[in-house]
């Protein structure tokens, strides 16, 4: 996994180092190349189970191009239409789009919101709190929820 890190400020109006009156502000260094999801993971907030639905969810996403473009794709064009499975790329594309589709069904309205910021929309579990105006600390209870249907509709044990 790559690795982006930078020092991030974990209170605004800092604290007193050793007896001096100068405050110093308290960081930590944050990994921007890992995804909230894999955080969770590597910190035993979710089992393999769980990860595993979310990167399937994830995949499928990708794969079915539902994020927002920016600019024109400059991806090089594969000749061979390749991928072994008979499938055309926009075939591939359409059964991906379905097996979101699916995914976020099974995981319920109430549950999927917190899904998608998650997992595809790689906001931490903080964030996507605060902007779905949930308490504190209720998102990772509700996430595993979500992930635990992902499972259930992917198969995986």
């Amino acid at each position: 996994m790559p690795r982006e890190l930078v020092e991030r400020e974990l209170t605004e109006t800092g604290v007193c180092d050793r007896g001096s009156e100068k405050p110093v502000k308290r960081t930590v260094t944050v990994n921007l190349a890992e995804s909230p999801l894999s955080w969770l993971h590597t910190r035993g907030h979710l089992d393999d189970r769980l990860f595993d639905a979310g990167e399937r969810l994830r995949l499928d996403y990708e794969r079915a191009q539902l994020s927002p473009g920016v600019t024109m794709r400059w991806d090089p064009v594969r000749v061979d239409g390749g991928g072994g499975d008979g499938m055309t790329p926009t075939e591939r594309q359409i059964a991906a789009k379905a097996r979101f589709d699916g995914a976020m069904a099974e995981a319920g309205s109430g549950l999927s919101d917190v899904l998608w910021r998650v997992v595809c929309g790689c906001e931490s579990l903080p964030e996507a709190e605060k902007g779905l105006g949930w308490p504190v600390r209720s998102g990772k209870l509700v996430l595993k929820l979500a992930l635990d249907r992902v499972a259930g509709f992917y198969r995986i044990r």
